[in-house]
């Protein structure tokens, strides 16, 4: 049978998941499928795992440093010979119907790009939940940049459109040298689909969840520093010179450029009443007051409490 899908898995120490990982991916029914697993240098058994598995659809490429998520997608789409590549993060499951359902879709539309909603599966209780609303991806239908950099704003969603995991046809990324920008530890997919937008492809919605995203127990999400958001805005700052966009996707991008200056000036903030650094903490506040709006009452209070020497200090010196 011939390759219709890469699964593209990129693997960091996750030996507790990606034997499940796999499965799904070659559990796919009705279509012709390989999984290519980057291993970043885990220090533990996932490659060994990942390699035992009995499998001829199964190739696994140890990487000799770690590259980080973005280095490690690119060795594999080097290394991919479907002709989609399917992302597919190595603690997460697609659904056996998925690659089917999701390469009819591209067929209809003629999208280069297909993306779908995700069901949230916390593995401590519950029943699973759609990240997004039906209604608002079947009131998209095809994706836009515009739409998609609008829907990628820090601390003003619950979920950001970048949690899309796509398909993508392999002939239109190498046709475009599209690939992804290893410096980002967080939003490097954001900015891959981003780019395929910008250089032409055409992105079909499917509403349904075909894609299960684990929550589980005793996980370490990613956590945002302000060290993430600047090298957000430098990656998307290097994005807008490659690239000319339209007038709606640039009145999208301005925003999402002031809601990440807005978000680095929180962290920054947050950062400063940690270190109890009262006056560096005034100072940001006053340079970019939105970011204040963010804090909430509780660390409003917090930043005054922190002040109160410094007032008392002064008011001393005054007498």
């Amino acid at each position: 049978m011939s390759i219709d899908v890469t699964f593209l898995i990129a693997a960091f120490n996750a030996e507790e998941t990606i034997a499940r990982a796999i499965g799904s991916a070659l559990a796919q029914e009705g279509v012709g499928v390989e999984v290519v697993v980057v291993d970043d240098c885990s220090s533990d058994a996932t490659a060994a795992i990942a390699g035992s598995l009995a499998d001829k659809r199964v190739r696994v490429i140890r990487l000799d440093r770690n590259r980080g998520p973005g280095g490690a997608r690119n060795a594999g789409l080097d290394a991919a010979g479907g002709r989609w590549i399917a992302v597919l993060d190595a603690d997460d499951t697609v659904r056996p119907d998925r690659t089917a359902r999701l390469l009819g879709r591209a067929a209809e539309t003629g999208c280069e790009v297909v993306v779908d909603n995700l069901d949230m599966v916390d593995e401590t209780a519950g029943p699973a939940m759609p990240m997004f609303a039906r209604k608002r991806l079947q009131a998209l239908a095809e994706m836009t940049l515009a739409d998609f950099i609008a829907g990628n704003l820090l601390f003003e969603q619950k979920f950001s459109l970048g949690y899309m995991k796509p398909i993508l046809r392999r002939d239109f990324l190498e046709k475009n040298a599209l690939r992804y920008v290893e410096g980002l530890h967080i939003g490097e997919d954001y900015l891959f689909l981003a780019s395929a937008l910008a250089a032409g492809g055409r992105c079909a919605v499917e509403p349904e969840p075909l894609y299960a995203y684990h929550i589980r127990p005793g996980s370490i999400s990613r956590v945002l520093e302000l060290g993430h958001v600047e090298a957000m805005l430098e990656a998307d700052k290097a994005f807008l010179r490659g690239h000319t966009l339209a007038p709606v996707a640039r009145r999208a991008q301005a925003r999402r450029t002031r809601n990440l200056r807005k978000a680095a000036s929180y962290l920054s903030l947050v950062g400063h009443l940690k270190e109890r650094a009262a006056l560096k903490a005034v100072a940001t506040a006053i340079r970019d007051p939105a970011a204040v709006r963010l804090l909430g009452m509780p660390i409003s209070v917090r930043l005054r409490r922190v002040m109160r020497p410094f007032r008392q200090a002064m008011r001393a010196t005054a007498e």
